[in-house]
Formats: C-alpha cells, sequence, structure tokens
C-alpha cells in the first residue's frame, strides 16, 4: 500500500471506530479471562481442602469440573471474539477499504 492510502485509512473515521471497538472488547475478554483464570489459581493456593473435596462416592474432586470449566470458558469467549470479528468488524474493515480504495 502507498504511504497516501496508509494515510487516508488511518483518518478514516470508520477505522478510528474500528479500533477503539475492537480494543475495548479485546481488553474485556482479557479482563474476564484473567479473572476467571487467577481466581481459578487463587482457590488452588488458598483452599486447597475445598478443591479436593470428592464429588459422590468416586474419586472426582470438585476441582476437575471447575478446571474444565476454565477451559470451557476460553473456548465460549474465543467463539465470541471470531463471531464478532467475523460480523462486525469485518463489515467495518470492508468499508474501511473501499473507501480508501475511491
Amino acid at each position: 500500500m502507498s504511504d497516501k492510502t496508509v494515510a487516508r485509512i488511518k483518518a478514516n473515521p470508520k477505522y478510528q471506530e474500528l479500533k477503539r471497538k475492537r480494543s475495548s472488547f479485546g481488553w474485556w475478554l482479557t479482563l474476564l479471562m484473567m479473572v476467571v483464570y487467577y481466581g481459578y489459581i487463587a482457590l488452588i493456593a488458598w483452599n486447597k481442602p475445598f478443591l479436593s473435596q470428592p464429588m459422590g462416592s468416586g474419586v472426582t474432586t470438585i476441582g476437575v469440573p471447575i478446571g474444565m470449566g476454565v477451559i470451557i470458558f476460553t473456548i465460549v469467549i474465543t467463539g465470541i471474539y471470531v463471531r464478532r470479528a467475523n460480523s462486525e468488524f469485518d463489515a467495518l474493515t470492508r468499508d474501511i477499504l473501499e473507501d480508501a480504495a475511491k
């Protein structure tokens, strides 16, 4: 891309909107992931007796499904980001590139 095209893209209000929305959304998802992950790690560090309680009469403890929940949560928020990126963010990117090509 030429410097002129890059300058037009950076000056486009839709580009500024895209940067703001994508960054804000990314930070919120990062914050959620950190709370869930570090919350689980803190639980491991400070409340091992709770996590080591067996579920029912088997050998599986409460910590196993909570750990699986952390993994599932990660997959879910990744899916949420991908869905928004494929719809809203890609549409904005397409508009920005169309405007820059004019």
